[in-house]
This record gives structure tokens, sequence and C-alpha cells, in this order.
């Protein structure tokens, strides 16, 4: 049997290092790609039971916001084990907050970690995996994907953005041998729950809003996913032979792709609303006062 080679972008924590876990103890040579790579290896064979000398998992160096940090971990990828059989782009970064709320600073991080990164270490694996003739790229997207989520509009719009990308991506490649997946992620119980940077101002005009989403945003938390299920879809979808797949992972993204494809566009959105428990539209708004009538 081949030994298949996957490469999984923020396999230090989270769905990344569950799906590192998973595909490991499957028979796949994993190289794990995380910023403090000593520290995330040894968790990674505590976990799989790997020795140090084990080929099969692997660890390189990888910060998503550096184009030199980028390249070099491309070049060490194809120096090792030559053209992976699948990329793996599942390291992200979100913000809470309203667009009022958010610096732009907290924006360029968000697009430079979850859309421009990947789209790099793409471009530097592509020509290797094109040549080849097969492989796979999964992109890791969310629910905020399918439908912009208040309060995280960056996040949803960085996912959005890389999932229309590998859509206009598969297109290209297919010819070549190579498909493109989509897996649309729903809530999990990861690090991003607790570590996710917080600029909601909650007393400034959007004070309401965060109070109806921490409401619904408790709920979510206690009913979240654990991270094997993730990793459990990644496995299949690595078997896709379409050109374009599109997977959902975690029975609130199920629901959400359900619904969008049944529902209304304004519909949606008010559904989205209500579960958020957000002020109904006009309930905020400040009108002028009124000009006294004439004596």
């Amino acid at each position: 049997m081949t030994l298949r080679t996957v490469v999984i972008t923020g396999a230090s924590r989270g769905l990344g290092f569950a799906s590192a876990t998973h595909l490991y103890k499957a028979g796949f040579r994993v190289v794990a790609a995380m910023r403090s790579v000593e520290a995330g290896l040894e968790r990674l064979r505590s976990e799989t039971g790997a020795t140090r000398d084990d080929e099969r998992l692997l660890g390189v160096k990888l910060d998503l916001e550096s184009a030199e940090s980028i390249a070099g971990c491309a070049t060490e990828i194809l120096e090792r084990v030559g053209a992976p059989d699948v990329l793996v782009h599942n390291a992200g970064v979100a913000a809470a907050g309203t667009f009022e709320d958010m610096p732009q600073s907290a924006w360029s991080l968000i697009f430079a970690t979850n859309l421009f990164g990947p789209i790099e270490l793409t471009r530097a694996l592509l020509p290797a995996m094109r040549n080849r003739g097969r492989g796979r790229i999964v992109i890791v997207s969310s629910q905020g994907a399918v439908r912009g989520m208040p309060a995280i509009s960056a996040y949803s719009a960085s996912k959005g953005a890389i999932e229309r990308w590998g859509e206009s991506l598969a297109g290209e490649i297919a010819p070549f041998g190579l498909g493109v997946s989509v897996i649309v992620t729903g809530t999990f119980k990861t690090d991003i729950l607790v570590q996710t940077a917080d600029y909601r101002n909650y007393t400034g005009p959007y004070a309401k809003h965060y109070v109806g989403i921490d409401k619904t945003g408790d709920i979510v938390i206690r009913a979240a996913n654990p991270p094997e299920r993730f990793a459990r879809v990644l496995a299949k979808t690595i078997d896709s032979e379409a050109p374009f797949s599109r997977h959902a992972a975690g029975i609130d993204a199920i629901m959400l792709l359900l619904m969008s494809r049944l529902l209304p566009g304004w519909m949606l959105h008010l559904v989205v609303c209500f579960a958020m428990r957000l002020p109904r539209p006009g309930a905020l708004r400040t009108l002028p006062p009124t000009a006294s009538s004439n004596p």
C-alpha cells in the first residue's frame, strides 16, 4: 500500500491536532505545520505513541503571517517528502466584535492567516502537486462562510473569501488530476472558543447585541462537538475523487447548510438574527428631536 502524505497547518492544537493524530493512526505520513514545532511534536508524539525518529510524523515551522516562513515551510516540505498527497488548510484565527468595534489591525491579521497565507502556501506547493498528477487541497471553513455572522464579520468574510477561491481553483486544477474540498465546520470544543481576540465594547452602542449573542453562545458552547468528530469527517473527505466537494462537520453546520438551500436569503437572515437574540430592526434607532409646533 502506497504511503500517503498529508500536510496539516495549525496541527499543534484543536482540530489540527485531532486530525494529525487521527490520520497518523490511520497510516498516513503526517507533516504537522505549526508555529511551535518542538512543543507541538512532543504533544503529538505523546498522543500517537510515535517515536522521535518516526518518519511518519514530521514537524515544520509555519507562520502564515510571514512570507519568509511560508516559503521556508514549503521548501522544507518538498525537500523532506516531495509533493504532498493532501494539503489541509486548517490554521486560522478569529476575533469577536461588531464591525465598528473591531480595528483594522484585527482584519489584517485575520485575512493574513485565514486567506492570504494559505493562498501563498498553496502557490508554493501546487507546481509539484500538479506535476505529480494527483492530490487534494482541503479548506477548513466555517458556518460564517455560509452566512455572514454578526459580531464576527472579519472572520466570516475571510472564510467566505477562501471558499470562493477554492471553488475557482478547483476548476483550474481539475484537468491536472487535482481536487479541492471544503469542510464547513460547526462549533467544536477547541482553543478558539476561549482564545479568540475580543474587541466587544459592552458600554458602547452594540452592548445589547453582545448580551443576546452571549446567551446564545453559552448554549452553543455547551453543545460543542468533540474535535475527533471533525477528524473523522476529514479522513472521509481526503478520499473524495470529485474535482470539487463540500462537506459539513457538526450537526449545527449541517443544519445551517440545509437552511441555506431551503430558505430565501431574507428569511435565513431573520432566523440567524433571532437565534443570536439580536435587537429587532429599528429597536436601537435614535430619532432626531421633533421640532416643536408653533404656539
